[in-house]
């Protein structure tokens, strides 16, 4: 695939800085954001459930790098903050992740198979609309990135999905529904999710199930 290859000109990045000074390695990048993902992953009471901390906070960290680096056009310059990136709410992708992870755990205490009586009449509410309208868009995305070689289109997208996938969390339960109601949102939540890994990974981010 070397000659489908495309060189790509990207901006600065302006304002990073490590502990260890303004003299920045990848070593060092990769060094922060796990010390500083692992000192906020800390406080929170579902991070002793997780088998591998140090692989957890790696992967949210990259993906609050990735997202923070991918938000603009690639050629334009931008000023770094840490805790901006780092951010749990918000556009971030520490935000991406902790939904993914939402989602999945939503999947796992409710059956993560498809249903096969799926009866999407019973999506009916605002908020099911949404996510679902926003889903169909997906293609259109993708092509949008592709054609002229921004992943920014791709960022935006799953901002936008896992907000409205958020929201949706909320106002739509599943627990306590009628089966046929419970398991359309089910299934809606299953499809937000699954988009939202498959862009993740295109963005080179490893969604996590458990932060």
């Amino acid at each position: 695939f070397q000659h489908r290859c495309q060189h790509v000109s990207f901006g600065l990045v302006q304002g990073m800085k490590t502990r260890r000074g303004e003299v920045i390695f990848l070593e060092d990048v990769l060094n922060e954001v796990r010390s500083r993902m692992l000192h906020n992953m800390a406080s929170a009471k579902t991070t002793r459930e997780i088998e591998d901390p140090m692989g957890t906070a790696e992967k949210v960290g990259l993906a609050a790098l990735i997202i923070q680096d991918f938000r603009g056009l690639l050629s334009s310059d931008y000023q770094f903050n840490w805790d901006r990136a780092l951010q749990s709410r918000g556009d971030t992708g520490v935000f991406l992740q902790y939904t993914h992870a939402r989602l999945h755990s939503l999947e796992q205490t409710h059956g993560n198979e498809h249903p096969t009586d799926l009866n999407a009449a019973c999506l009916q509410e605002p908020d099911a609309i949404s996510v679902l309208q926003h889903l169909l868009r997906y293609d259109e995305v993708l092509y949008r990135s592709s054609q002229d070689l921004q992943p920014k289109h791709i960022v935006s997208y799953l901002l936008t999905l896992s907000h409205l996938a958020a929201v949706a969390h909320r106002s739509l339960p599943v627990k306590g529904s009628a089966p046929d109601l419970a398991q359309a949102r089910l299934c809606l939540f299953q499809a937000a999710r699954l988009v939202l890994a498959n862009g993740m990974k295109l963005l080179g981010i490893t969604p996590v199930t458990r932060m």
